[in-house]
């Protein structure tokens, strides 16, 4: 058994973290041991190994957060699950493992059918697109929403999940190269960011007002989205990938009536009720496993290469997500 542990955080996050063995205790009552089959490795996972998370566990730690597996052994008293089904591992507490232990109680079942690597990202990102696209503005089939960001493994999901409710897009992107792969997904516009994006958003809306802006990358690359805005519109930040904070003139505000928000998918499940959360992750799975929701991947790594697929992805211009199979391929 193998896992990928962390004992202290520095600004290069592959140097931080390595493989090392361990042996997994013996269950206790209510317990089971996961074999775990998929793990991506997701920004928020990177930010965590560099300190700069805005929740951080306790050292030493494993790193990941979401991942999904399969029962290899039932503590005494389990009865509610049985070997070899896949389930969703528990959200936090390092997912970057060959095995891990867990409580029962709380697992959601995976679908039998279905990718192992596409049901392995559906804790984070699928549920983040769809909150993003459902918490913030009241939207109807044919509606306009902007994101920046677009070719992210969000973006994706949002494209996909936006044409599946009627919504039509304007994705942003930093570069010409990474058009095409949102265009595959669904996108109905794909611009190349810059001074100018507001008046391009516009003319590609046809003059319909575009009611949501998310953005993913704060800075001034907020304010292009806020100007895209018709009157009364929201923007939504959920990342901070040019490590500047969100600027937005204060004209956005006061003449046009535009609002800005936060959304952070952990404050989420801390306030959602049980049968909310049942309820979008029922739907997320159910479209992962039918094969009508997934991500790009760009490549796979075994947990004795964990460096590197830090390394990989941490570096700049992914087309794809990075994911550990920890058991070998699947």
């Amino acid at each position: 058994m193998l896992k990928a542990q962390y004992s202290h955080r520095g600004p290069v996050p592959q140097d931080v973290i390595e493989a090392v063995p361990f042996e997994a205790p013996p269950l206790l009552p209510g317990q089971v041991l996961i074999e775990v089959l998929a793990a991506p490795i997701n920004p928020s996972d990177l930010l965590t190994l560099t300190g700069e998370y805005g929740l951080l566990p306790p050292l030493p730690a494993v790193g990941g957060n979401e991942g999904m597996g399969r029962i290899a052994a039932l503590g005494p008293g389990v009865d509610s699950l049985r070997v070899g089904q896949r389930v969703l591992l528990p959200i936090g507490g390092g997912s970057w493992t060959s095995h891990r232990v867990a409580p029962a109680q709380g697992l959601v079942v995976l679908p039998g059918e279905g990718d192992p690597k596409q049901l392995a990202m559906i804790t984070i990102n699928p549920p983040t697109a769809s909150l993003l696209l459902s918490e913030f503005a009241v939207l109807h089939p044919g509606d306009w929403v902007i994101q920046n960001a677009a070719n992210s493994a969000v973006g994706g999901y949002l494209v996909q999940i936006a044409r599946q409710r009627g919504l039509r897009t304007i994705n942003v992107v930093r570069r010409e190269s990474a058009a095409e792969a949102v265009r595959a997904l669904g996108g109905d516009v794909v611009l190349v960011d810059g001074d100018d994006l507001a008046r391009r958003a516009r003319e590609a809306a046809q003059g319909a007002p575009i009611r949501l802006g998310i953005d993913a990358v704060g800075g001034t690359a907020t304010q292009r989205i806020a100007e895209a805005l018709g009157e009364g519109g929201v923007v939504v930040n959920y990342g901070a990938m040019s490590r500047e904070p969100c600027q937005i003139s204060p004209a956005a505000f006061v003449f046009r009536d535009v609002s800005l928000r936060g959304f952070w998918l952990s404050r989420w499940f801390q306030q959602a009720s049980p049968q909310r959360r049942a309820q979008v992750f029922g739907e997320i799975a159910h479209a992962v496993a039918a094969g009508t929701l997934s991500a790009r991947i760009q490549a796979t790594f075994g947990l004795d290469r964990i460096k590197d697929a830090v390394a990989a992805a941490a570096a700049g211009e992914r087309d794809g997500k990075i994911l550990l199979l920890p058991n070998g391929p699947v």
